[in-house]
């Protein structure tokens, strides 16, 4: 004869500490469960009204600079610094964790008290890091190109202040270069010992040489930016005032591909993850997301700024980007979503020229006309600091059930929401009204229309002049 006995191990249900909750064995069959759904629906709900009340997303601000800062560079090899630059051609390198300058190099401000600095006497358009971390290259509008020491060893690491004697000497530059024409853009590679600089044209330098190893310029052309690929050292790709984006190979002597769009392009960031992918930060307040093999359609139309998109920085995962706007806002995308995951914006933040998320996605930083380097949270309800496993799962099940139910009108509506000011709404009300009007007029204009005569062009396509692939020297 048998007999079934029921029968269970102490370390099942026994608590690990007098704090701990009793540990619950519910039956999960849905037969047992017949409201599940409508209980995973409130759930759901509460999560979303509970990310929103929870959502702080200004962690302070950086002050220091006497003018607007216009760029920003980030450091590969220590995570918690950040190189900013402003107008007067002050460069300051800030610590993340305590949010204060470590390093400073001067630029006409020291001029001023009667002590002369090796450092840029006017607007500083441009910043960028080696790969090892060692040297700053800037390029501003005074026709100069400098490199910088980066004494990141001894003081990031500690917690003193660096030592003010050693940032005004000017010892910490270490070349100069000269240009004949401004320069408002450099980007170092990925790999290697190069950098390019754009201005009328597009120059590439090595550390160990004074003169251009290579350059490249076609027309009259006015550059606005230039980035190295992440993947293929040799690529990289511009945008000039001309309305045309541009992508180089150094190992040629005549551009890749050439697009031509109907405003310009102020900046170009590519994503590290898929580096064949690439996102431009229009004029006409959107962004779009091309594939660097295919330029005669883009693969994403990101939209949500009322006024130009100044500056744009990706994830280090790739699955975001963060822009800048003339707008006075920031705003954070997904790399295929049509509209802004947040908005940040405070009362006295300006013009946004710069933004960068930082080296492990975590943050998000912004420079503005106001003088201030702000540091945000990328997810704006994150808890920081240390967080307890049963919070962590919390969090989890919390992102998992509101995932599952989004569809809904009443968690959609929640969760889409933003507060905005009162000038951003209004003109973002105004830009629908234009949508829909011009939308409403070309469907009449077809209605009326013999059939075929206006073919059907796509918001991917409609931005774009020409696509030009070359072939050789005189293809552009």
């Amino acid at each position: 004869m048998r007999v079934k006995t029921i029968s269970r191990s102490n370390d099942d249900f026994t608590r690990e500490r007098s704090q701990d909750l009793l540990k619950v064995f519910r039956n999960y069959d849905p037969n047992l469960r017949t409201q599940e759904k409508a209980v995973e629906y409130v759930r759901a709900l509460k999560a979303a009204k509970l990310e929103k009340i929870f959502a702080r997303p200004f962690v302070g601000a950086m002050e220091g600079h006497i003018d607007g800062i216009t760029c920003m560079a980030k450091n590969p090899n220590h995570l918690k610094g950040i190189f900013s630059a402003s107008i007067d051609g002050d460069i300051r390198l800030w610590d993340l964790a305590t949010r204060r300058t470590v390093c400073q190099f001067p630029g006409r401000k020291g001029e001023a008290q009667g002590r002369e600095f090796d450092g840029h006497q006017r607007e500083v358009m441009g910043l960028t890091c080696s790969t090892d971390g060692r040297i700053l290259v800037s390029c501003g509008v005074d026709c100069t190109v400098r490199l910088w020491r980066v004494p990141v060893a001894g003081i990031m690491e500690s917690d003193d202040s660096f030592g003010s004697s050693q940032a005004t000497t000017g010892s910490l530059c270490l070349e100069k270069f000269f240009l004949v024409i401004t320069s408002v853009g450099v980007d170092h590679q990925w790999d290697g010992d190069r950098f390019a600089t754009a201005g009328a044209q597009v120059d590439i330098w090595d550390h160990n040489r004074s003169e251009p190893v290579s350059t490249f310029q076609w027309g009259n052309d006015t550059f606005t930016s230039v980035r190295f690929n992440p993947g293929e050292p040799n690529l990289l790709a511009t945008s000039d005032r001309e309305r045309n984006i541009t992508l180089y190979d150094l190992r040629l002597s005549s551009p890749v591909a050439r697009l031509k769009m109907k405003t310009k392009t102020n900046s170009i960031s590519w994503n590290p993850m898929e580096p064949m992918n690439f996102t431009a930060a229009n004029e006409d307040c959107n962004c779009y997301s091309y594939d660097a093999r295919k330029l005669d359609e883009a693969k994403c139309v990101h939209k949500g700024h009322v006024n130009a998109v100044m500056d744009i920085d990706y994830s280090p995962t790739g699955r975001e980007f963060v822009t800048g706007s003339y707008d006075r806002t920031v705003r954070i995308f997904q790399y295929n979503g049509g509209h802004s995951r947040e908005i940040y914006h405070t009362k006295r933040m300006q013009r946004v020229f710069s933004v960068k998320f930082s080296c492990d996605g975590t943050y998000v930083l912004s420079g503005s006309d106001d003088t201030n380097l702000r540091l945000w949270k990328a997810q704006a309800s994150e808890q920081l600091g240390v967080v307890l496993p049963r919070e962590r799962k919390k969090h989890e099940y919390d992102e998992a059930i509101k995932n599952r139910y989004k569809h809904l009108p009443e968690v959609k509506r929640i969760v889409r929401h933003k507060h905005l000011p009162k000038p951003i709404y209004n003109a973002s009300k105004l830009s629908r009204q234009k949508i829909d009007k011009e939308r409403r007029k070309d469907a009449n204009r077809r209605a009326h229309s013999a059939p075929g005569s206006m073919p059907t062009e796509t918001v991917r396509k409609r931005r774009i002049i020409k696509e030009r692939v070359s072939k050789g020297d005189d293809d552009i």
